[in-house]
């Protein structure tokens, strides 16, 4: 199970960083060509999103990789997922139902990795 859990981790994490990183270097006008339900939020929004995808994405291998606070991992985890919840209350609001399904896929992944991190594969 605990090779399981690091690659359902260091999928999310490529997953996330690519996406993170897309929203931080990208100009919002072409972030919001291509995902346009982010058109309603400002730049600086979209950074922040960008930014807290990354650190997420960071949060799900490093600190577990290092063995320095491993804590962090299933705490990082836990925000994505939430974050995946709010993605997918913002695309329920803009009637953007097919997109829901990414956000639901996502954010389960980030789910049962902080629930097995925080219970029975814990490091």
């Amino acid at each position: 199970m605990n090779i399981v859990l690091w690659v359902i981790a260091v999928v999310l994490a490529a997953v996330f960083t690519a996406a993170g990183l897309r929203k931080v270097l990208t100009p919002r006008e072409k972030v919001v060509e291509d995902m346009t339900s982010l058109e309603d939020l400002p730049a600086g929004a979209i950074k922040l999103i960008g930014v807290v995808e990354v650190l997420g994405a960071v949060g799900l291998v490093v600190p577990a990789a290092l063995d320095i606070a491993p804590v962090l991992t299933p705490l990082a985890a836990s925000g994505l997922a939430v974050t995946m919840l709010l993605a997918a209350a913002v695309h329920a609001r803009r009637k953007e139902y097919p997109l829901i399904g990414i956000n639901v896929v996502l954010g389960g992944l980030a789910l049962f990795v902080a629930i097995m991190r925080f219970g029975p594969q814990a490091f």
